[in-house]
């Protein structure tokens, strides 16, 4: 009998159909977990890499000014976006886009290289940057890239009230300055949602998944600025500041009987759509945050309420002195006048000494009441968020005849320029303080309209705003006001200069002060009153008078805005036909 004998072929036959037996039976075993077990956990991981979950951003409302024009609105833009997931080489595909999108290469590339299914490479792209930018991933074969609509806020006036519009976060769109922020909840509006499929390219499976809520576009704001009056009053502001080389300034005009704001400036300001030269100390709106000593326009407070208890008449005769000493401090007059003034006199030309003494007629405590009355230490409005609320310590803490003598003449207590603008206005508005605001109302996608309804109160009668309004007059007709005088209508108005205090040195600056001038226009039947503040003001005009002085510097500003906001407004000038 023959022996088969075993050859080495017959070996290499059999380790080959053993590799066979085993790449299928590996192969079996995969197919029974895809199929079997993990079936249900790959469909979902598959069916999570194709649904996304996108929020729909609101179309956020629209600013305008009282007559309509928009002042921030928001138009359609798109936004590059991208999941990190399906991007294979994250540092070619931010080599190939960055360049085209002006973007830091490094900061894009940890941006693609990121855990997350979603994140933002770039926002608020133009049709032309987009173009370019799809053309650049289809060139480069990128995968995982797509756009998106994305809202850009835009500001068509520039920089015109800046400072009260605000401004919204480049990320996410919120408000975070002035009027943007104040009113966020409103003008923001309700996102939508969107459930959709999309390839690795980014684009939308027909035949997919796609659920949808639509977005609620958020309410408009009408503001009470007037376009016209806003300009010539940043514009006369910017002179006064270029010619005095000041370090800043602040302008509030308001209509005294509704409490509307018609222009509130705040110099240096901004562009809130050119962020590139974006200086934060400018974003802060002087005219509600910056508080200063008022100086000699508060001492119209200690008049009024001197008049109103009826310690005084306007014929009431002082004796005054140059200078007068009280507890160690010597409190002087600026330039000579008669030893013996009336009331009117004192006002019209502003003597420290004689304003002092009818103080210490009128008592500290009165005097205090009509300080709190006519809205001294308190916020003046509520459309501003960071709106200082000045400084009035409570009678109880006044430190003697000192302290009431400085609080007679506007020192020792702190004020915003909107704040002493609504002092003027009650007198303006006969006796009633009336809420400055500068939202008009919203309107609301559905038709809807809320109006502002500004508080009012009486602080003093009519009769003792009317006498007020007699003496301002001749502050500006015969004082140190002169200056503010209009020949087509009759204005009355008060100066002031405070001595700026210096926080470092704790003393009272020797060089810089606060420069006021606040009046009313015109003063038999007022329309506005304007309050001009100029933040240390330089320099001497022709005949030698000092810019510092609010007399000198602030003066021809309010004299230039009121005069244009009254043409503007359609008020007639005195002798005119329509008179």
């Amino acid at each position: 009998m023959s022996r088969t004998s075993f050859r080495f072929g017959d070996l290499r036959v059999v380790a080959l159909g053993l590799v066979f037996v085993l790449a299928w039976a590996g192969i079996g075993y995969r197919l029974f977990q895809v199929q079997g077990a993990d079936a249900a956990e790959l469909a979902q991981r598959g069916f999570d890499q194709r649904v996304r979950h996108e929020t729909i951003p609101a179309k956020r409302g629209t600013i305008f000014d009282r007559d309509g024009v928009e002042l921030a609105v928001t138009i359609l833009g798109k936004a590059l976006v991208a999941d990190p997931s399906l991007i294979d080489d994250p540092a070619d595909a931010a080599a190939v886009l960055a360049p085209v999108l002006d973007a830091d290469y490094v900061e894009l590339a940890k941006r693609l290289d990121g855990d997350g299914r979603f994140t933002y490479v770039a926002r608020d792209l133009e049709n032309d940057v987009v173009a370019d930018v799809e053309a650049v991933i289809e060139e480069a074969d990128l995968i995982g890239f797509s756009f998106e609509d994305a809202p850009i806020r835009i500001y068509p006036s520039g920089a015109l009230a800046a400072p009260v519009i605000g401004l919204t976060r480049s990320d996410d769109g919120s408000g975070i300055e002035g009027i943007e922020s104040v009113m966020d909840t409103e003008l923001a509006g309700r996102p939508g949602k969107r459930v959709v499929e999309r390839d690795q390219a980014g684009r939308a499976i027909p035949q997919g998944e796609f659920l949808l809520e639509s977005a609620i576009r958020g309410s408009d704001v009408i503001l009470t600025l007037d376009r016209g009056i806003q300009f010539v009053a940043e514009q006369s502001l910017q002179s006064a500041i270029d010619a005095t080389d000041a370090l800043g300034g602040s302008v509030v005009v308001m209509d005294p009987r509704t409490g509307e704001i018609l222009a509130m400036v705040s110099l240096p300001g901004f562009d809130g759509t050119d962020r590139s030269t974006l200086d934060p100390a400018s974003i802060r709106n002087r005219a509600v945050t910056d508080v200063h000593e008022p100086g000699s326009t508060l001492k119209v407070v200690t008049v009024a309420a001197a008049l109103e208890e009826g310690v005084v008449r306007p014929d009431t005769p002082f004796e005054t002195p140059q200078e007068i000493e009280i507890v160690g401090e010597t409190y002087t007059d600026h330039g000579s006048h008669p030893s013996v003034m009336t009331v009117t006199d004192i006002v019209a030309h502003s003597s420290n000494v004689g304003t002092i003494k009818i103080q210490r007629q009128l008592g500290d405590e009165v005097h205090y009441r009509y300080l709190d009355a006519f809205g001294l230490g308190r916020p003046a409005a509520i459309d501003f968020r960071g709106e200082a609320t000045g400084r009035l310590d409570h009678v109880s803490e006044w430190c003697g005849p000192a302290c009431s003598a400085s609080a007679a003449i506007g020192y020792g207590i702190g004020a915003t320029t909107l704040q002493m603008a609504a002092v003027f206005a009650t007198l303006a508005n006969d006796g009633e303080w009336v809420e400055p605001h500068v939202v008009q109302e919203i309107a609301a996608p559905d038709g809807t309209v809320i109006k502002t309804t500004p508080r009012t109160r009486r602080v003093v009668s009519a009769e003792t705003a009317e006498t007020m309004r007699s003496m301002l007059r001749g502050v500006v007709e015969d004082g140190t006001g002169y200056r503010a005088d209009i020949a087509e209508f009759p204005v009355g108005g008060k100066t002031g200069t405070s001595d700026k205090f210096d926080v470092e040195a704790g003393e009272y600056s020797e060089t810089e002060t606060t420069a006021w001038f606040i009046g009313i226009a015109p003063i038999d039947d007022p329309a506005l009153v304007a309050a001009v503040v100029l933040d240390a003001p330089q320099g001497k005009l022709a005949d030698d008078t000092e810019l510092k002085f609010g007399g000198a510097s602030a003066a021809p500003v309010f004299a230039e805005i009121v005069e244009s906001a009254l043409h503007q407004l359609g008020v007639a000038p005195v002798g005119s036909d329509d008179e």
